[in-house]
């Protein structure tokens, strides 16, 4: 194994005590591996929000030998806040608060112009200067540190574009630190691929430059960052194969390394625990689908598939669009096989809402209404079902439940019932008449009849374990689900399919996805496949919604023993992207900057 050839390692996000999307999830999890080889010599380097900080930053004394180096950046408008992350490790982090800095805005962008090009004359503030603004800061406080640390050798890992100025900044001053650039999703590919263009298809012939400028101001400025970066950095590194083959052509050059993103599959269940809490999570999405449906019409409940796709609401590069039409094919396949399961599809992705539909809540009160009545009668139902049993008599309702609480449950059954069809989402949204995936149900014939096999619920608001419907956690969620299905078309490495492997549930991914790519390069795989990986790439809408339904309809199909066995699959393959093997390749990237100093 490499040892470290950096005595301080620097690492650089804008999402270093501050969740905004998946960076915070990759530079969180490897924190104790990063520490196994750099110890308190590991230094996060983020931004100073301070609602955001509260409960999850300590701040600290500055060290004696970094008081100068505050001072002076203060004079500049620059506060630094040092102290701990409070998460796994406790790392140390510097956060640096750029309000009093923003003043230099101007300064600060002509600057960018005049060196690397780049043009940000019309860009907005929360969406470009912020975080430009806060990274040249970064590079300020790496350049002071190296004047402390002198004879030292230091590596700094800057994360995107946003935090790419800062690593600007330090190149064009010469300042003797290894610099390391990571792009985990080109701005310019993510922008193309949102506009449902085939960029893998097309890539030859983009004209990224040009392509840039026609999408506008925003776009053309951080892509420009982002190429800078990628250009005069030590060493550029992506996090998965297919990434590196666009921001080859988009960004002018070839990733040095390869820095796939794991998970600390240690803090993750046992096959045994997984199986347990699948169990009691299972029962609870269950109840809430009785609570959904059955107000309309019945059906059983113990033979019920849950599918769902978690993410943020990108209809085409998340593979959305494809998942409906899957399910369409799906319900009209089981249809005519005459199948006996039912299949709930939930789509976990948050969306513009007004509030929870007034139908659901009574239901979930009516609903509860019975639960208790039958809570209330719990010991008298018992001590009925023993007797019975013991004295060898036939069990029957009559038998068993009294005429009084039969008499007294009879209104409240009749409260619950409901005409009409299931609605579509939980949420009344904002956008209802124009919404992408509500319109998609539409248009695929997904309407929720009592007829359909398979069933669809939007639910669009984020799962925090309290929102008063499911009231289960992001992970609760996927471990009473049976399979995740993430058909996606931009995904440069896709954490959602990994992190079910991890929680033993089984899950579809696709070859355009970095995680994809990663688990077979040409997707030859076995009857328990763990993963299903779907071929998108160079594969025509039909054929990729073919081979979709084709794996949904297979899982349909498995015994609830092959169920089992692909779950175990899942979480072999999750094993072997564990942070303790993937954290090597940050060491090597960070050696050959170090190298190249």
């Amino acid at each position: 194994m490499a040892e470290p050839k950096a005595d301080l390692c620097i690492e650089v996000s804008w999402e270093v005590c501050n969740k905004v999307g998946g960076i915070f999830t990759v530079v969180q999890s490897k924190i104790l591996p990063m520490q196994q080889f750099y110890g308190e010599n590991y230094l996060l380097v983020g931004p100073y929000f301070p609602k955001k900080v509260f409960g999850i930053f300590d701040e600290h004394v500055p060290p004696d030998e970094c008081k100068g180096v505050f001072d002076a950046l203060r004079k500049d408008g620059i506060e630094v806040h040092c102290g701990t992350w409070l998460t796994q490790g406790n790392p140390r982090v510097m956060l640096i608060d750029f309000s009093k800095f923003s003043a230099q805005k101007n300064d600060v962008k002509r600057k960018l112009w005049e060196w690397y090009q780049v043009d940000s004359l019309f860009t907005e503030f929360f969406d470009f200067d912020e975080p430009v603004i806060w990274s040249y800061a970064v590079g300020r406080l790496i350049e002071e540190l190296s004047k402390v640390y002198k004879g030292k050798a230091i590596v700094a890992q800057f994360h995107e574009w946003l935090a790419g100025a800062g690593l600007l900044y330090l190149r064009k001053q010469n300042v003797k630190v290894g610099t390391v650039f990571t792009t985990h999703a080109t701005t310019l590919g993510r922008s193309l691929a949102m506009q449902e263009r085939d960029i893998y298809d097309e890539l030859k012939r983009i004209k990224p430059d040009e392509e840039a400028r026609r999408l506008g101001s925003s776009v053309l400025a951080k892509h420009m960052v982002e190429k800078q970066s990628a250009r005069q950095a030590h060493v550029f590194t992506t996090v998965s194969e297919i990434t590196g083959l666009e921001a080859e052509h988009f960004l002018g050059r070839k990733p040095d390394v390869l820095l796939f993103n794991g998970l600390n599959i240690a803090k993750f269940p046992t096959f045994e625990e997984a199986s347990v809490k699948h169990k009691l999570l299972k029962n609870r999405i269950k109840q809430f689908l009785m609570v959904y449906f059955f107000p309309y019409y019945y059906f059983d409940i113990d033979n019920v598939l849950i599918y769902f796709l978690a993410g943020r609401y990108e209809f085409h590069d998340k593979g959305v669009d494809v998942f409906i039409e899957g399910l369409s094919r799906l319900n009209e396949q089981l249809k005519k096989e005459k199948c006996e399961k039912t299949i709930v599809a939930f789509f976990w992705i948050p969306g513009a809402v007004k509030s929870i539909r007034q139908e659901l809540l009574e239901s979930k009160a009516f609903f509860r209404d019975v639960q208790e009545s039958v809570n209330d009668a719990h010991e008298d139902i018992h001590s009925r079902l023993l007797y019975l049993l013991v004295t060898g008599q036939d069990l029957s309702k009559d038998g068993l439940l009294s005429e009084d609480f039969m008499q007294e449950l009879k209104p409240k059954l009749r409260r619950l019932k409901r005409e009409g069809l299931p609605p579509l989402s939980t949420h009344e949204l904002d956008n209802e008449q124009s919404d992408a995936i509500l319109n998609g149900f539409k248009k695929a014939g997904l309407l929720n009849r009592k007829d359909d096999p398979v069933k669809v619920i939007f639910y669009p608001i984020y799962l925090s374990g309290a929102d008063g419907l499911l009231d289960t956690s992001y992970y609760e969620s996927m471990q009473g689900a049976h399979l995740g299905v993430f058909p996606s078309y931009y995904e440069p490495w896709g954490y959602t399919p990994l992190e079910a492997a991890a929680l033993g549930v089984s899950s579809v991914t696709t070859d355009l996805a970095g995680f994809g790519r990663y688990l077979c390069q040409e997707c030859k795989q076995g009857k328990y496949p763990g993963v299903f990986v779907i071929p998108r790439l160079g594969k025509s809408r039909e054929d990729v919604v073919g081979a979709l339904t084709d794996a949904m309809s297979r899982f349909v199909h498995f015994s609830t023993k092959e169920r089992v066995e692909n779950k175990v699959v899942a979480q072999q393959l999750a094993a072997t992207a564990d942070w303790k093997s993937f954290v090597t390749r940050y060491i090597e990237a960070h050696n050959l900057a170090v190298d190249k100093l």
